[in-house]
């Protein structure tokens, strides 16, 4: 990857990200709870659903002591409409195991990664966002995005594809921002360049999207 030209990005979009940003509950702070639990909610799920649940949820679990005791039955009722009940089940295991460590959240990506149901990419969102780490979080949406700045002619859902965004986006991270970057890559993939017929010109980056 071009990663002078994508270097030219970070500014233009973290610029963006301030001005366009979605208030979202999630987005209120840092606590890396806060910043899972969304993650896992928000996996195949569009973010206006996940609002309501994400309220219910706090609510009835504020923190990983209450997730981790919480009922199975009332954790899948909570759960009830997000379906992939295992997402659920995992979840309240990494509460557990979190719970056991008096409630503290690894702050390495490789602490993030043994937690039960964390991949590459929760762990990447909790780094960067809880942690300011320089750690890409890669869904669909930033693959989607890097792929056509690219012009990618390869498939993007293999690891290796991933793997090597990773790499690339992690050379260009910006000191002191790095949850914002990650953030805002999201919400360029979910609101402008989304699948379909992306909006180009209401793209912060345009300029340096060799697709467009």
């Amino acid at each position: 990857m071009d990663t002078h030209r994508l270097s030219q990005t970070v500014q233009p979009l973290l610029g963006w990200f301030q001005a366009h940003a979605r208030t979202l509950p999630w987005r209120a702070d840092r606590e890396p709870y806060h910043v899972w639990l969304s993650e896992i909610m928000l996996q195949q799920t569009r973010v206006e659903a996940v609002r309501g649940y994400y309220a219910r949820f706090l609510a009835a679990a504020p923190d990983v002591f209450a997730l981790a005791a919480l009922p199975e039955a009332q954790l899948l009722k909570l759960w009830e409409g997000l379906g992939y009940y295992t997402r659920a089940r995992k979840a309240q295991a990494c509460a557990q195991e979190v719970a056991a460590r008096g409630g503290v959240w690894p702050d390495t990506v490789e602490g993030l990664l043994a937690l039960p149901g964390i991949g590459p990419y929760t762990a990447g969102a909790i780094a960067s966002i809880a942690y300011g780490l320089p750690e890409p979080a890669v869904d669909g949406n930033v693959l989607r995005v890097l792929a056509r700045m690219e012009c990618f002619g390869e498939s993007i859902g293999s690891d290796k594809v991933k793997k090597r965004f990773r790499e690339a986006l992690r050379d260009i991270y910006p000191t002191g921002e790095c949850g914002a970057f990650t953030s805002a890559l999201m919400e360029l993939g979910e609101t402008v360049c989304t699948v379909g017929t992306p909006s180009c010109a209401r793209c912060p980056v345009a300029a340096y999207c060799a697709a467009h």
